[in-house]
């Protein structure tokens, strides 16, 4: 039976130059492979060693991006290895197979949302009209399945976004806070069902994740074995389960331990 990996990508496996957490002396830092390019400027970024544990582990099981980002967004990226038949875009709003988004598992997921939660129309007017302009950059829809917000984090008050996920709980949608923006996602749109349909399809018996994010709780919820890394919201909160373990590493170093331990179970070697 396959192995499944279904691995959140941003601040998990990839990295921007930012989130980079390079720490070590300049002539002690990795080298860094560029998998990501936008507006053509370098964009995220992994380890060369990352690279090349990607590249096996992509050989040995089945690897699923697993993502918040846009199709679009997705599409950018460039990781080195085999091309993934899977791929998981949009919280689980999109399962994309050979590049192309399922058309049942959309309306499934069209479905369960208008089944149980507020509308998307009704969160968006929200955070347009309490969302002040002084600290935020851009309103964001994305796939017309949940909206975000760009914001300038030092200005950003906290009681703000404490309200709006209560707010937000109480019309079944979560509230992210990643980085520079907020998430607004309603809660049946998931990446756990998305990686259950997969395991479903490919017949794995063992499932491994990796995730940063509140958003990533249910993912790594529904792992045999997963991995957070010593950064994000999971680690600010001292988020935990039996399955996980948490990883004292952060930045683009935890990216590339994840991979060795994806590849280490992967191959049944002890730890």
């Amino acid at each position: 039976m396959p192995v499944l990996v279904a691995s959140d990508l941003d601040r998990t496996l990839i990295y921007s130059s930012a989130a980079l957490a390079l720490t070590m002396p300049d002539a002690r830092a990795p080298r860094l492979l560029c998998v990501e390019v936008h507006e053509s400027k370098p964009l995220s970024y992994l380890t060369e060693t990352a690279g090349r544990l990607l590249t096996e582990l992509g050989d040995a099981a089945v690897f699923v991006p697993t993502t918040t980002r846009t199709r679009k967004q997705y599409q950018r990226i460039n990781l080195p290895g085999p091309v993934p038949k899977y791929a998981i875009c949009a919280n689980g709003g999109h399962l994309l197979v050979d590049g192309v988004s399922d058309p049942d598992w959309q309306a499934s997921v069209t479905a369960r949302l208008a089944d149980e939660c507020a509308p998307l129309d009704e969160v968006r007017d929200h955070l347009m009209a309490t969302a002040d302009p002084v600290w935020v950059r851009k309103h964001r829809v994305a796939e017309d399945l949940f909206a975000y917000l760009v914001v300038e984090r030092e200005l950003l008050p906290e009681e703000w976004v404490k309200e709006l996920g209560v707010w937000a709980e109480n019309r079944g949608w979560t509230v992210s806070l990643q980085g520079r923006k907020i998430y607004a996602v309603p809660k049946p749109l998931t990446k756990s069902a998305a990686v259950r349909e997969v395991a479903r399809r490919t017949g794995a018996d063992l499932t491994l994740t990796a995730g940063d994010s509140l958003l990533d709780a249910d993912l790594l919820l529904v792992a045999d074995q997963g991995w957070r890394p010593g950064h994000g919201e999971l680690a600010e909160a001292n988020w935990t389960a039996p399955a996980i373990t948490a990883l004292p590493e952060r930045g683009v170093l935890a990216g590339e331990r994840i991979l060795r331990e994806f590849l280490r179970v992967t191959r049944g070697e002890a730890a």
